[in-house]
């Protein structure tokens, strides 16, 4: 498969700028991924093409500060946290490259120093912080205070609150991008589901490089996903695999909870809870065994978050219902309007 396959143009007024208020006010266009049919409503009726019985799984990563903006010889420098280690260790992205060498250390602030300790080959770097003020345990909260969050570059000139790019149910802190489909979900709308009798859970993924960086093969096959770390617990598992036993829909809410469900399904065993992490890669010839159906917003060009939705409605599915969504008007990415495919 070439990547130019799954190239579109999106006119720049179509990609939001800011999350629409209230949340769930958002539109929503619904696919059947069997027949093609396209419908649209509002996503605060999403309980209207839902069941008692139904599962929403979700993913309850919480984006951190990963931004640190700081001076380097008078001119700007910048760090992003990527995935974290071990405690105050972390691979990151820096800017400029030359200051990033093995054994340099600095400080961001007064307080947290940076010390490199590994290059890696893909650029990326390992680096410990310490502070000669704070005790280790008080290091990460400084950090956090200190950063910024990372909001995706085409978002320009945001000027609300930084809550708009958490979900209302965000609970572990890990992310470096929020898990957009999420943001749709008010807590009036998740309360209004439960009373029908959708069930709901919860995965932890932690959205890291392998979710958004840019795709630069030419051929999809050989791309290489970067690792992101999950969790799903015990006692969830045992809920996921009671509700497929029985039937039940289970609906991922997000491309990263879908990843993670189809990484821990095993055939023989169903959900295995473990805590662990993956670097798998959904593409168009992937059988999917844990989902059944999908909430999405819509994604960037000649991405793998569009390959993902590809390869779970088709290609062709997939392709008519962006040129619905373009030529009627629906906004784009992590602000925009969602997709549920069923």
């Amino acid at each position: 498969m070439r990547i130019a396959d799954y190239a579109f143009h999106l006119p720049e007024r179509l990609i939001a700028q800011s999350p629409t208020d209230p949340r769930d006010k958002s539109r929503l266009l619904l696919l059947n991924k069997n027949t093609g049919e396209i419908l649209e409503d509002y996503f605060f009726h999403l309980e209207r093409y839902l069941k008692p019985g139904d599962v929403l799984v979700f993913n309850d990563s919480k984006v951190i500060p990963a931004r640190l903006i700081f001076k380097w010889n008078d001119k700007e420098a910048e760090l992003l946290l990527v995935k974290k280690l071990e405690e105050n260790v972390w691979e990151i992205m820096g800017r400029p490259g030359k200051m990033l060498k093995i054994g340099v250390k600095f400080f961001v602030t007064p307080l947290l120093g940076v010390e490199v300790l590994e290059v890696m080959e893909s650029g990326l770097r390992v680096v410990r912080f310490f502070s000669e003020k704070l005790a280790d345990s008080e290091i990460e909260q400084k950090i956090f205070e200190f950063g910024q969050l990372p909001l995706p570059p085409y978002i320009e000139n945001f000027r609300e609150s930084m809550q708009r790019y958490q979900t209302v149910y965000s609970k572990h802190n890990g992310s470096i991008a929020a898990p957009t489909a999420g943001l749709h979900f008010t807590k009036r709308l998740l309360a209004n589901l439960i009373h029908k009798g959708v069930q709901l859970e919860f995965v932890t993924l932690h959205v890291g490089l392998g979710t958004f960086l840019p795709v630069k093969v030419k051929k999809v096959e050989e791309h290489v996903m970067h690792c992101e770390n999950f969790e799903l617990g015990f006692d969830t598992a045992r809920r996921l695999n009671a509700a497929k036993k029985a039937g039940r829909r289970i609906i991922a809410v997000g491309t990263t909870t879908a990843r993670v469900l189809e990484s821990v399904y095993h055939k023989k065993y169903g959900f295995v809870p473990q805590k662990n992490s993956t670097g798998i890669f959904i593409k168009p010839g992937y059988q999917f065994q844990a989902l059944d159906a999908l909430i999405t917003n819509f994604h960037l060009p000649q991405s793998t978050l569009l390959m993902l939705v590809s390869a779970f409605a088709g290609k062709e599915k997939i392709v008519r219902a962006y040129e619905y969504a373009i030529h009627h008007h629906f906004h784009f990415y992590s602000f925009g309007d969602a997709m549920f495919i069923s």
